[in-house]
């Protein structure tokens, strides 16, 4: 038997001094990790050139030949060693920089090597700086493979010699000791429904691939079986929670709903977020725990769904929190709640880091003798000395801004976790919800309440300042409201960026008092002046708001119809969708301005043009995902989930559609995987299983 849990340390062609630099880079300690550590890319070594045939473009070859002689030239630091490589056609001159000495001890004159590199070619003489070098003798015995991996590398590895030439010595040692011991990790059905390789040869071909054909295929398993262990995790997390862990019973649809949706609805709800109601309700009258991710574009209505939520909640005895990342967002939230619910005699607080000491000991009796029904709050409702006396749902909005610790101490507040539902309105694309959400039932809200218009989009640059100004003026003119939107607070010198101040005093230049009023907003203010600047600007005490990212989320001010966004190709895709849907909340005409300067780098280009294109979140979430990738987007490899070694959730998406329908489909006729046909997918399942920490059941 082979131990794949040996140390790298044992390994034939590591060694001990080798393998602290590969745990330390990599993290790789065991055989079993660095047969899963896969090359980036590959160079075709199927073919051998002659001299003859060289080509002066600068190309990667390979040639057959003899090294006649060797020498050591003196330059201004220490020397080079030049060798003559001929062949049957003519010859090359190779020249190496680095460990000379070494090398002409090593190397034998006369005897037949296989070499690879890059060619240069200066007047017409041909030469290769640092080849690869390899006995013929020696090539032939090794894993014929006609494309040849390229392992990642880092400094530290190069100083050491460990180059890419030891690392795929080593692990070809390794694959001829292990190969025979390799387990299949797959059904019979699924490799022959999906014609996938054995897991032993995707192993040895991602390694050493024949010709294109069987890397393809080496990279087809490898990738599936990555995503469907994924999802099998994720899916089977979601069936146990619904199986075992139990949730509050909200029988009763009461006084408090019913009044609320005939007489506190100042609207008729859309299609989208009838729906999404029916789920929500099915789901926390069942006795299962109810975890709903609810996605909806800005101004699509998550706020009143979850208000319906919560009132269910309190038609079944049961009190309400709901979490906001920052005190902006929730007090907007708490003077919403308020305002919708004040005829119906209901108890509605909030709680922040700014709450007195004195009205935080009122809000925390109340929730201990049941008399608050809905705490609204920040973090600060995380406390340990937060108590409630029966928390049957808990809503958290923009969840990815609160850590998975975090959130689990809300579960910790009653002896049932609470119902949690999600909301964000940061569009999640399909592939990386299955990934990074696979746990999680979700909803959306892909409609928008009637009469709302589209806010209509341009790119301007900075040239065309004056122009807009003008616009500006119009708007205001016909009484709207404006924001001015800044990447930075202060000058930075590495970009050149317009930052908040200078901005600011241009604005005042422009739009004198007494005439016109400005706000200024940014993170860096203390609390109560922040607020006190934004509630002028809800009031409509002031026409512009210079602000900073921080009116991303918690602003809504209907009469403001024009978002001008500064240096906008500093911004990611969905902060700059974000900020756009601060304005198009009431029923006049909207604008989104993106100023830029001239240049542009690619990326920039497409999230410009995309903007200005589409106001379709989830197909702008689309877009960010290629750009940015999933470990970017939204912070998804902290959750553990992501951490992908082969398979690329932007290129592999078809893979990942196949792999979750064949789990969805295992798990439902067999939840536990006992049938004998699954045993090696259970064996692969719990190693995995081990290995991860996926937080399933606290979203």
């Amino acid at each position: 038997m082979f131990d794949f849990d040996v140390s790298t340390n044992y390994l034939t062609g590591i060694g001990p001094a080798k393998a602290i630099v590969l745990q330390k880079e990599f993290g790789i300690f065991s055989a079993n990790q660095l047969l899963n550590f896969f090359p980036i890319k590959y160079v075709d070594k199927s073919k051998i050139f002659t001299i003859r045939e060289l080509q002066p473009s600068n190309t990667e070859v390979q040639l057959k030949g003899v090294i006649t002689e060797l020498k050591e030239v003196k330059q201004k630091r220490g020397t080079r060693l030049v060798g003559v490589f001929k062949d049957n056609t003519g010859s090359i001159e190779l020249v190496w920089f680095k460990v000379t000495k070494w090398l002409k001890s090593s190397i034998k004159i006369n005897e037949p090597y296989i070499i690879y590199g890059k060619t240069n070619c200066f007047n017409g003489t041909f030469s290769m700086p640092h080849p690869d070098l390899e006995l013929e003798a020696n090539y032939t015995k090794n894993i014929i493979s006609g494309l040849q991996a390229v392992y990642p590398s880092t400094e530290k590895m190069s100083a050491k010699g460990f180059n890419n030439k030891v690392m795929s010595k080593a692990i070809q040692n390794l694959l001829k000791e292990a190969y025979p011991y390799i387990e299949e990790t797959l059904s019979n059905e699924i490799m022959e429904e999906y014609n996938l390789l054995s897991k032993r040869e995707a192993l040895l071909y991602i390694h050493f691939p024949k010709n294109q054909e069987y890397l393809s295929r080496a990279q087809k398993r490898l990738k599936f079986e990555e995503f469907f262990f994924i999802q099998m995790q994720l899916i089977r997390n979601k069936l146990v929670r619904k199986d075992k862990i139990k949730g509050f019973v909200f029988k009763h649809v009461g006084e408090y709903f019913n009044s609320f949706y005939k007489s506190g609805l100042k609207f008729d709800l859309t299609n989208a977020q009838k729906r999404v109601l029916k789920e929500i309700r099915a789901d926390m009258s069942t006795g299962a725990h109810m975890n709903r991710l609810l996605q909806g574009d800005v101004g699509a209505g998550k706020t009143i769904v979850a208000l319906l939520t919560i009132l269910i909640a309190l038609d079944n005895g049961f009190q309400t929190a709901m979490l906001a990342p920052t005190e902006i967002l929730a007090t907007q939230h708490f003077q919403a709640v308020t305002e919708l619910v004040a005829p119906f005699n209901i108890t509605v607080k909030l709680l922040t880091g700014s709450t007195r000491i004195k009205e935080r000991r009122v809000i925390h009796q109340a929730l201990e003798d049941g008399s608050l029904q809905i705490l609204i709050g920040t973090h600060a409702i995380l406390e340990d000395k937060v108590q409630f006396k029966n928390l049957g749902l808990a809503v958290i909005d923009e969840q990815h801004r609160f850590g998975v610790a975090q959130r689990s101490k809300m579960w910790m507040k009653n002896t049932l976790p609470p119902h949690i539902l999600i909301m964000t309105a940061t569009p999640i694309p399909r592939t990386l919800a299955m990934s990074a959400y696979g746990d999680l039932d979700v909803s959306v809200i892909d409609e928008l309440p009637p009469g709302r218009k589209a806010i209509q989009t341009v790119h301007r640059f900075d040239s065309s300042r004056l122009r807009v100004f003008k616009f500006m003026r119009d708007e205001v003119a016909k009484g709207r409201q404006v924001y001015v939107v800044y990447p930075l607070i202060e000058e930075s010198e590495a970009m050149d960026y317009k930052d908040l101040q200078d901005g600011y005093e241009s604005i005042q230049r422009e739009f004198p008092l007494p005439e016109y009023r400005i706000s200024i907003v940014h993170g860096k203010m203390k609390p109560a002046d922040k607020e006190f600047e934004m509630q002028r600007f809800v009031k409509g005490e002031t026409q512009i708001m210079v602000a900073t990212t921080v009116i991303e989320v918690g602003v809504n001010v209907p009469n403001a119809s024009v978002m001008i966004i500064e240096s906008a190709e500093r911004f990611g895709l969905s902060q700059l969708h974000q900020l756009r849907g601060r304005v198009g909340r009431g029923a006049d005409q909207s604008y989104c301005i993106l100023m830029s300067g001239v240049k542009l780098s690619n990326d920039s280009k497409t999230r410009l043009e995309t903007m200005v294109r589409t106001s379709d979140g989830f197909e702008i979430a689309e877009v960010d995902l290629k750009l940015r990738g999933p470990g970017n987007l939204m912070g998804t490899q902290q959750s553990g989930v992501l951490n992908l070694k082969i398979a690329d959730l932007v290129r592999d998406s078809k893979e990942l559609h196949m792999a979750r329908n064949k789990a969805v489909e295992v798990l439902t006729e067999d939840p536990n995987l006992a049938l004998s046909k699954n045993i090696a997918m259970k064996r692969m399942y719990q190693q995995i299983h081990k290995r991860t920490s996926i937080w399933a059941n606290i979203s």
